[in-house]
Order: C-alpha cells, then structure tokens, then sequence
C-alpha cells in the first residue's frame, strides 16, 4: 500500500494523466462545445456533495498521506476531480465518440469508459482513498457510470433529454437507498 510520499505521488500522477489525456486526446481548442455538458456532469457531483456526502454518503473520499496531514477533505479531492479529470473526460469522451458508426461500435466506446473509471476507482479502493456507504459497492458505481456516460452523450444532443432521464434516474437511485428525507436542509 502506497503511503506518505507514494500517496503525494499517486495524486500528482492522477492529475498528470488526465492533464496529458486531455493535451493528447481532447478537443480542448473547441471547448466551447462540450461546456454545457460538462456543467451539467459537474452540477450531478454538486448535488451529491451538497444533499448526500456529509449526510447520507454512498462514497466518501478518504485523503491519505500528505493529503490528510494538510487536513483536505472528502470535499477538497471532489473539488479536484471536478477541475481536472471531468473536464479531461468531457473533452475527450464527447470529442471521440463514434458519432457516425454501428450501435456495436458506440456500446463498446461507452464500456471502454466505463471500464477506465472502474479501474481507477479500483486503484482508489485498494489504497483505501474511498469507501462506500449504505450499500453502495463497486457494481453501483459500474452501472452507475454507465448511465453517466450515456446520459452525458444524451446531453451533448438533447439537454432537455438528459436532465428528464437524470431526474428519472436520480429518483430510482433514491428510493434503492431508501435515502432519508432528512437530507434537504
């Protein structure tokens, strides 16, 4: 297990990958295409840390090594992702998908995607940067994520679309984790 140095290091490194992924792959001198979307995927993560992280959390980040002894927060690495690796993601997922190609072709894209968040959360899960809660497990967040990079391909087309189909599946979420209605503050 990664500690102290290692764990300064693992984040410098997920941040350099994405920083690079997004250099390589994205299509970050058109990003005023894909910036709706990308508020949108952000605004998701928002009302999650708002409604649920501190009150009914199905994940919470767990800062390790210098993170924790600098005292960041479950809130402080949410805010990081947000600012790199979902706009890396935006820029790159949408830029590349196979707009033109077989149905066959765009399922296998979406599990690519799916496949690397899986892997990354894994990462994070073997050196206990995140832990789940209330029933979350690995499989939620893998059809989670599923549903994520679909509706976000959704909302690049059909904004209207996506945020009913988010709505509907936020309401099936809720009501699977029997999440309390003490969470509205």
């Amino acid at each position: 297990m990664c500690t102290g140095k290692g764990m300064n290091r693992l984040n410098a490194l997920y941040a350099f990958v994405w920083f690079f992924a997004l250099w390589k792959w994205g299509d970050w001198r058109n990003w005023r295409n894909y910036y709706p979307t990308l508020l949108f995927f952000i605004l998701g993560d928002f009302l999650y840390l708002y409604l649920l992280s501190d009150h009914y959390p199905m994940w919470r980040y767990n800062p390790q090594g210098f993170d924790e002894q600098v005292h960041l927060t479950n809130t402080h690495v949410t805010f990081s992702i947000m600012a790199v690796k979902y706009p890396a993601t935006i820029l790159i997922f949408l830029y590349r998908f196979p707009k033109n190609r077989s149905l066959f072709k765009k399922i296998l894209y979406i599990a690519g995607w799916v496949l690397l968040y899986t892997v990354n959360e894994i990462i994070d899960i073997k050196l206990n940067l995140i832990k789940y809660s209330n029933g979350w497990s690995l499989k939620w967040s893998i059809f989670f994520n599923t549903t994520m990079f679909t509706i976000l391909i959704v909302h690049h087309k059909r904004p209207v679309a996506a945020w009913i189909l988010s709505i509907l599946f936020i309401i099936f979420l809720w009501n699977q984790f029997n999440v309390p209605s003490s969470v509205f503050r």
